[in-house]
């Protein structure tokens, strides 16, 4: 337990027993002029007592620091017990901190004591209290400030300051505490005028006089990198000054920006600098623009245009006399470089050009306006007062005939970048029809045509992607053109004098390559010619790894794509189903799963009506084939199945096939009695049907016996069965005249000759021609080559079949001209059925719509079938140039 303490009564201390003149000065007092003082420490002449009392050593006046003790540190007393004559010695020396364990309050309730007050107030006498002399505010900011002009002369002589930067500062910060903000500015900012004026400028103009432009940039930037510097120690003296009265008077710039606009105003702005250091500058610009440039001039323009930003003078002086001086040069530029007349040149030189400008804006800080105005003159001086040149015919259709796909897309770019490179479409347009007629109609180079057109294809689509960046427009311009040129008709011997597209029957020769060949028909379908536009076809020749499949289902896109293209789709249906119907019937489709994607492909494309025939061509194969089971399950069965030839037969339905001729041939004996013993079952189980064998279809395989024991294996159409067969029962040198082979066999001159000139004159001969010869004449004799010789086993000699002859071609072309006649005859009855009466323009008009998607009809020829119809008495006309239907 702590003993509890005697509560001490508190009273106020008063003393009326001496006037107000005559009485001692107490403590209360003493604090309370010690803290005017402090509150007003730029009255000197309201000094304290305390002020006096701590001021008592002389040498202390000369020191820069103010005095700052508080007033718990200016009185101390050696015991907090009064004597007993109250009175208390400020000359001994003041006691330890352990002795005061709480500080004593000054307030008017005193700490509780151990002695009994009297009543009354208490007289408190200071003993020894001397006053030091009062120092002069005005000689002390006299004698700092010749500190600091000191100091700032030997920083402008690059010397040392002969006191330290502490002690610069320290004198600095007093001055300021002390009100003498304004005057302490005045003088620095008078101060540094003075030197600018003086020595940097009058330097500098003394070497104007002598000096390059060039040479007094470097210069004139030296000086403005040294001044640069000295501010910065500059700043650092006067920190308070820029931090309080500065930062809070901001009609006075901060000592930094003070500084910049000095040296600006003095020294920049001297009419005999700023012109030459301007001139400079821009001297410097043109030799990097014209190649000539050295490090020493990227420096130089470096520290130009940061020195433009810091002094504030980038907008109003440089940047309009670069915007002039950038003006001239891209004039000029642009008139010798289309002086020349290549615009490949000009397009590649042009986008060098905008690079190099816009990457020296980038490395040398120009202001993103410049870099903005300096596109703005590109684009209207070299762009846009030029686009005539830019968009010449002749010059850009250059560009594609090289395929300068590079040059091309900086055409397009420059042009774009003034909103006009759709210009281009019309010249591209023009290339895409004339190159695509060229192709189309190349009677010479017929068989390459498709090759060509997806050659062609290619190369026009890397245009649109690369050169003219998928511009929208322009690629709506090549579909047009494209489809224009692929749908041009003429009449000429390639298509037998008819109005039909040659380029829907070469794309379904290529189809029908492609599945006949599978892979290996790939690198010979491969555009021969290679170019940059892409990347370079990849190398078939090595099937490993190769997915032959997914190959051909490739090409086979590729060919949709000129099919898309195709109006008229009659003739490519025409002749695709003639070559899909070889293949199935001599088995030489590549692949089915192909031939039935392909198949699927079409029907997504033509609809079902299209394909309706093709599926069912196939649907009459897997019958037959079902139909061959029966018949030989039927044989084995009753036994009669004997050990000569193995039949299959192939029964087809007349209407969804292809019409062939018929050909007269004499069957040998053998053949003839397998046929008759099909014919026999087929009827028997279907009764009322009729067959009609199709012999120039058939083909074999035989089997060859050659000298020295040399078998061999020979596939071979029915007709060169026939003949070789004629053969078996002759001697070994005996021969055959062409007459006796065509009594032999009943077939007619132009297949006779086709068959003994594959036999007797193509790559494989079994046969021996005399006289020799490529042709073969009817005074030809013909024997059997005992000496014939091959690597293979097995050998193929029936490829004349798979060929299309000139006259099925003719036969093809005439038949899908006449259904084309036939089918706007149709859609023209239909039309006047339902209108009664119709102008012709309006008739015209409905036929076109209702033919379109078997292709677009000339308005000529579907005069000519209303002509016909006119005879025909299907239709009148009338007044008016209207047309009436007559029931």
């Amino acid at each position: 337990m702590q003993p509890s303490r005697k509560p001490v009564k508190r009273r106020k201390l008063t003393d009326n027993r001496h006037s107000d003149t005559h009485r001692q000065k107490s403590l209360s007092d003493l604090f309370r002029h010690q803290n005017c003082h402090a509150d007003h420490p730029e009255n000197d002449s309201r000094s304290t007592v305390a002020n006096q009392a701590l001021l008592s050593q002389p040498d202390q006046q000369q020191k820069l620091s103010p005095p700052s003790s508080s007033s718990l540190e200016m009185y101390n007393f050696p015991t907090t017990k009064p004597h007993m004559n109250g009175v208390i010695d400020l000359t001994g020396s003041p006691p330890s901190s352990s002795s005061y364990p709480r500080k004593a309050s000054l307030s008017a309730s005193s700490r509780p004591t151990a002695f009994t007050p009297h009543h009354g107030a208490k007289r408190l006498v200071v003993k020894n209290l001397r006053t030091t002399p009062k120092t002069d505010p005005e000689q002390y900011f006299q004698n700092v400030w010749d500190q600091l002009d000191t100091a700032l002369a030997t920083i402008f002589g690059d010397q040392n300051a002969k006191k330290s930067l502490e002690e610069l500062y320290k004198g600095a910060e007093n001055l300021c505490r002390q009100g003498k903000s304004p005057d302490l500015y005045t003088r620095l900012r008078a101060r540094c005028e003075s030197h600018l004026a003086g020595k940097i400028r009058e330097g500098l103009a003394g070497k104007a006089l002598q000096l390059s432009n060039v040479d007094l940039l470097s210069s004139y930037l030296e000086a403005w990198s040294t001044w640069s510097g000295r501010l910065v120690t500059i700043r650092s003296i006067f920190f308070y000054l820029d931090q309080t009265y500065l930062l809070r008077n901001p009609e006075n710039p901060g000592i930094i920006e003070m500084g910049y606009i000095l040296f600006k105003t003095r020294v920049f702005q001297d009419e005999n600098l700023k012109g030459k250091i301007m001139q400079g500058v821009l001297e410097v610009i043109d030799l990097d623009r014209k190649s000539r440039g050295d490090e020493r001039s990227s420096i130089l323009l470096k520290k130009s245009i940061a020195m433009f930003h810091d002094l504030g003078i980038y907008f109003s002086d440089f940047e309009p006399s670069f915007s002039k001086l950038s003006e001239t040069f891209f004039d000029k530029w642009a008139a010798e470089k289309t002086g020349n007349g290549d615009l490949s040149s000009y397009a590649n030189d042009s986008h060098a050009l905008l690079a190099r400008e816009m990457t020296r804006c980038d490395l040398y800080s120009f202001d993103r306006s410049t870099r903005a105005g300096l596109a703005q003159q590109f684009d209207h001086l070299v762009v846009e007062m030029h686009h005539d040149f830019l968009v010449d015919e002749d010059s850009v259709l250059k560009l594609l005939e090289d395929n300068d796909a590079t040059s091309l897309e900086r055409v397009y770019y420059l042009l774009e970048r003034i909103q006009k490179g759709n210009d281009l479409g019309p010249v591209f347009d023009q290339y895409i029809r004339e190159e695509g007629c060229a192709i189309v109609f190349d009677e010479k180079r017929e068989s390459e045509m498709v090759v060509r057109l997806l050659d062609f294809k290619k190369k026009l689509d890397h245009f649109h992607r690369y050169s003219f960046h998928g511009n929208e427009t322009i690629g709506n311009g090549l579909h047009k053109s494209f489809e224009y040129f692929i749908n041009k008709t003429k009449k000429t011997q390639a298509n037998w004098d008819t109005d039909n597209a040659k380029p829907g029957e070469m794309i379904a020769k290529h189809v029908d390559q492609l599945l006949k060949g599978g892979v290996k028909a790939i690198p010979k379908l491969a555009p021969a010619t290679k170019d940059t536009l892409g990347p370079v076809e990849d190398d078939y020749d090595d099937e490993k790894g190769v997915d032959e499949d997914a190959e051909i289902n490739h090409h086979l896109s590729l060919a949709l794509d000129l099919f898309r293209f195709v109006h008229g789709k009659a003739v490519f249906e025409a002749f695709y189903k003639k070559d899909l119907a070889r293949r199935l019937l001599m088995g030489r489709s590549a692949s089915n799963d192909a031939e039935r994607n392909m198949l699927g492909r079409l029907k997504t494309e033509c609809g079902a009506g299209f394909t309706h025939n093709l599926e069912s061509m196939f649907k009459d194969m897997d019958l037959a084939r079902d139909e061959m089971v029966s018949y030989n399950q039927l044989q084995n069965d009753r036994g009669t199945k004997g050990s000569g030839p193995d039949l299959t037969v192939n029964v087809l339905s007349s209407a969804a096939w292809p019409s062939y001729p018929d050909v007269s041939v004499t069957i040998p004996p053998a053949i003839s009695k397998l046929i008759s013993n099909f014919e026999s079952y087929y009827h028997q189980k279907h009764s009322g049907r009729k067959l009609h064998w199709k012999h120039a279809l058939a083909h074999c395989q035989l089997k060859a016996y050659y000298p020295k024991g040399i078998r061999k294996e020979i596939v071979v159409s029915g007709f060169q069965a026939i003949v070789l067969l004629l053969f078996n029962d002759l001697a070994e040198n005996a021969t055959l005249s062409y007459t006796d082979i065509q009594s032999a066999t009943s077939l007619p001159t132009a297949e006779l000759d086709r068959t003994l000139q594959s036999l007797a004159c193509a790559k494989y001969r079994v046969l021996t021609k005399h006289p020799k010869g490529r042709d073969v004449n009817p005074t030809d004799t013909f024997s059997y080559n005992a000496h014939f010789t091959d690597a293979k086993t097995r050998i193929k000699i029936n490829q004349i079949q798979l060929k299309e002859t000139k006259e099925e071609n003719r036969e093809t072309h005439v038949r899908v001209a006449a259904d084309r006649h036939y089918e706007t005859q149709a859609a023209i009855v239909r039309i006047m059925k339902s209108r009664k009466t119709i102008a012709h323009a309006e008739l015209v008009a409905e036929v076109i719509k209702a033919t379109r998607s078997r292709g677009v009809l000339e308005p000529q020829d579907i005069k000519k079938n209303i002509d016909k119809l006119m005879e025909k008495d299907y239709m009148e006309r009338t007044e008016g140039n209207n047309y009436a239907y007559v029931a």
